[in-house]
């Protein structure tokens, strides 16, 4: 047993206080996220950063000694959309925390439920797979898909899988290569672009629009788009003056973007994209033959934008992958800056 173990309650299997669905995340990898254990002492930090949040709990191991436990939530932004503030905990308060633990034994893991000086905090939509589009956006209308957009989580249906890896993981298969490199990836390493605090390329600004809105604006009288993600601050510009793209040579994190209007729909073809370990969030990597194709059209009230894309990439995919979902249109939410913190975003990583 490890030095803390008799300290943490496992119920793994049981319905704990205000348990909510854990979405698969950059730093899922070495957490036993089937199980939840119980962490009860008081709080020494509280930070609220991008991409992620955290508490550390002192508590008392088996030999009646202090030691820490880090406890890890979502990114500043998304915490603060469901409440939470930089006033919410303080060091001296008490807590008892449910979490998804380490699976080395590492005083770590990833919140589950938590109740704060005998009364519980309410997490629902904190760490659960998809934000509520529909309690953000106070159904306001346009008439262009221009503006901020994020998901109608009632679009995605009962069978959506969670987060991108998970989505991947159901949608794509990979070939022989996706396969190895698959097997060889170690997310808790500096092998991890987000380490590094480097986003995930197209589409993956669609898949966490779960979370994170996006903003397109028209720029020059519409001859470019410009499409940003809150998520890691991604930026994208799409030409839409018939120019074709570059040699395969030219190669870029968010690849090349050409547009064109077909009827009402904006489709966007993508390529050149520079290599990437982990676009999906599963080791699965991507190189120059992949290839994205998206499909924009905006609802007739105005309200919603349906958003599709095609995704292929021969070298590591077996065939291809679509998904659609709707977003809402949501100009009352602000796109501030993701500002990733490098310390953040390497917390995460088994101590050497």
């Amino acid at each position: 047993m490890n030095t803390f173990a008799k300290l943490l309650l496992s119920i793994a299997g049981a319905t704990p206080l205000l348990a909510v669905p854990v979405v698969a995340h950059h730093s899922d990898a070495g957490l036993a996220m089937d199980e939840i254990l119980e962490v009860e002492g008081t709080v020494l930090e509280y930070s609220m950063r991008n991409p992620h949040s955290y508490i550390v709990v002192e508590t008392i191991d088996e030999d009646g000694e202090p030691i820490e436990f880090e406890v890890q939530m979502a990114s500043a932004l998304t915490v603060s959309r469901r409440g939470w503030t930089r006033d919410t905990l303080s060091p001296g308060d008490e807590v008892r925390v449910g979490v998804r633990p380490s699976v080395n034994g590492r005083p770590y893991g990833l919140i589950d439920w938590i109740e704060i000086n005998g009364e519980p905090r309410q997490l629902e939509e904190v760490v659960a797979g998809v934000a509520s589009g529909s309690a953000l956006a106070e159904q306001a209308t346009t008439d262009t898909i221009e503006g901020i957009w994020i998901v109608d989580d009632a679009s995605l249906g009962d069978d959506y899988p969670g987060g991108l890896d998970q989505l991947a993981s159901r949608d794509l298969t990979p070939t022989d290569a996706g396969l190895r490199a698959r097997a060889s990836y170690d997310q808790n390493s500096e092998e991890n672009p987000e380490v590094l605090c480097i986003s995930k390329p197209t589409p993956s600004l669609i898949v966490y629009t779960d979370l994170y809105p996006i903003q397109i604006e028209f720029i020059d009288a519409a001859e470019t788009i410009s499409i940003r993600t809150q998520h890691f601050d991604g930026e994208r510009t799409i030409y839409m003056d018939g120019r074709d793209h570059p040699p395969s040579a030219f190669r870029s994190h968010e690849g090349h973007s050409i547009g064109r209007w077909e009827g009402d729909t904006l489709v966007i073809d993508t390529t050149n994209f520079t290599d990437h370990r982990s676009p999906y969030q599963n080791g699965i990597p991507s190189g120059a033959q992949k290839h994205v194709i998206e499909r924009y059209r905006l609802h007739e009230d105005g309200t919603r934008l349906n958003v599709e894309f095609f995704l292929e990439d021969p070298e590591f995919i077996e065939g291809s992958m679509t998904h659609s979902r709707d977003l809402i249109y949501s100009p009352n939410i602000e796109m501030t800056p993701f500002d990733c913190d490098l310390e953040a975003t390497r917390r995460f990583l088994p101590e050497e």
